[in-house]
């Protein structure tokens, strides 16, 4: 019990000042990345935080878990809809965290996450959702997936 009340602070005690000069933390919830499938386009996602996670898990579980189940099937019309399955989630994982693309437009339009899966660049779309799922800590077999 001594050691603790040495510990405790006495009322209306603060904190001790930070000496000067000590800067506090920063943190971007984005990351901005230079396209490697296109030259001068840069793309900004977002970072993944405890509560994004979740709000993503929550988007894919369902689809997640029928894709898988559809993958194992041995017919072929099995595997050709888990393949739509998993393009869907991609698109998730596009919408859930692109959010902003420079030094592109589509059809004279800014590119969004809505026009890149429409009408954009197939190789770019597929490195802005490689890169949002290195962002989750997705593993390589994960990623290809």
């Amino acid at each position: 019990m001594k050691f603790f009340s040495r510990l405790a602070r006495r009322e209306g005690e603060c904190e001790p000042e930070p000496p000067a000069g000590d800067r506090l933390a920063t943190y971007r919830s984005t990351v901005r990345i230079k396209s490697q499938a296109m030259a001068g386009v840069t793309f900004e996602i977002n970072r993944v935080s405890f509560g994004r996670r979740m709000e993503l898990a929550r988007q894919v579980r369902e689809i997640s878990q029928r894709a898988e189940f559809l993958q194992a099937g041995t017919e072929l019309h099995e595997r050709i809809e888990a393949s739509l399955l998993k393009q869907e989630i991609e698109a998730i994982y596009l919408r859930w965290a692109l959010v902003h693309v420079d030094g592109l437009t589509i059809d004279g339009e800014p590119a969004t996450a809505e026009r890149l899966l429409e009408k954009g660049p197939e190789g770019l779309t597929r490195e802005i959702v490689g890169a949002i799922k290195l962002q989750c800590g997705l593993g390589e077999d994960e990623r290809k997936n």
